[in-house]
């Protein structure tokens, strides 16, 4: 079912209003990680299907379980979809929800980066490696050690150093986890204390596992202080992404329930990361997730939203719009459809 927000809606208007089109409209896609690989930009999304399971705050209903890889030869390209890269059933440890992945490139290698439950019900993150950018992607027999909740980046620094981004909270579980020690008694701080913070870890040299202990990471406003739990429109929720831009370093993420794609910048991988603004408006469907991607001398945002499912939130599809920065390094707000 549509959600009711959207049941007065019409589709054929908005669409007419969007700044950008489905990429794909062959399958439902949301949660696009996007990277230029040989000259090619290739789209780790996830795949989403109906899978039958009423709706909750955890997002069970989002039963993803397996993932496409979608590329394009330039961004004014028709977009393709490459088949299935890697299914629920061939990742020994892992046994439902596939949610957002991302991948990484590193001699001659790619390595796809996906959340997925285990049998107890606790996100971990696993990795499969192939010899193409497309798959198929043969998965690890383990998760990462080391690794929990959802929403895996990995950022390539200029250093050749690569760094895993990860956490969201809900059902992402990041409230459950305190030094990255698992606690079902453990869940949000109160309104008035710090915001839970994304988790990084730099990654070994064979792509495989953490080379270090993961670690929080601070996102504070202009006077230094830490945001906090119960400013929903500006603290961390989920969908971490890095990208490098005049030498800063932008970490951005979703706000989860006040919908808003939002960034902060800092001087190294690891931050603190000051509050810059938003990246996008919210968009018809409940979640936002994104990523941000060079090709050539253009940067791009990648994004999903409802509008092709005419408002089922857990049917989403990917789109891409031109990001501009201003004179500062600001990146300019966009609006996902046009008044």
């Amino acid at each position: 079912m549509a959600d009711e927000e959207y049941t007065q809606l019409d589709f054929d208007e908005v669409n007419a209003k969007a700044i950008s089109q489905p990429l794909v409209k062959n399958i439902y896609t949301a949660d696009p990680s996007a990277h230029v690989f040989n000259g090619k930009i290739y789209i780790y999304p996830s795949h989403d299907i109906d899978a039958g399971i009423p709706f909750n705050d955890n997002g069970d209903h989002f039963g993803m379980e397996d993932y496409h890889v979608i590329s394009m030869d330039s961004p004014e390209a028709e977009a393709v979809d490459n088949g299935v890269a890697l299914h629920v059933k061939d990742v020994p440890w892992a046994a439902r929800q596939m949610w957002a992945p991302d991948a990484a490139h590193k001699d001659g290698k790619y390595y796809l980066y996906f959340p997925a439950k285990r049998e107890d019900d606790i996100f971990q993150i696993g990795v499969a490696v192939s010899d193409s950018p497309t798959g198929p992607f043969v998965a690890q027999p383990e998760a990462i050690k080391g690794s929990y909740t959802i929403d895996p980046a990995v950022f390539e620094d200029d250093d050749g150093n690569y760094y895993m981004y990860f956490g969201g909270i809900w059902g992402g579980q990041l409230q459950n986890y305190r030094n990255n020690t698992y606690s079902a008694s453990n869940q949000e701080p109160a309104d008035n204390e710090p915001a839970l913070g994304p988790i990084a870890a730099k990654m070994s040299d064979d792509m495989l596992e953490f080379a270090e202990e993961p670690r929080e990471l601070q996102i504070i406003d202009d006077e230094g202080n830490p945001l906090l739990a119960g400013d929903h429109d500006r603290r961390f929720f989920e969908a971490s992404w890095m990208h490098k831009y005049n030498g800063k370093y932008y970490f951005s993420y979703s706000t989860g329930d006040t919908h808003f794609l939002c960034y902060a910048i800092g001087d190294n991988p690891y931050g603190p990361f000051t509050y810059a603004g938003r990246i996008l408006n919210p968009v018809v469907g409940w979640t936002t997730h994104h990523s941000i991607c060079a090709y050539e001398d253009r940067w791009f945002l990648f994004y999903h939203d409802s509008t092709l499912s005419k408002g089922v939130t857990h049917l989403r599809s990917i789109k891409m719009a031109e990001i501009k920065y201003d004179a500062d390094g600001k990146i300019i707000t966009m609006d996902p459809y046009r008044d």
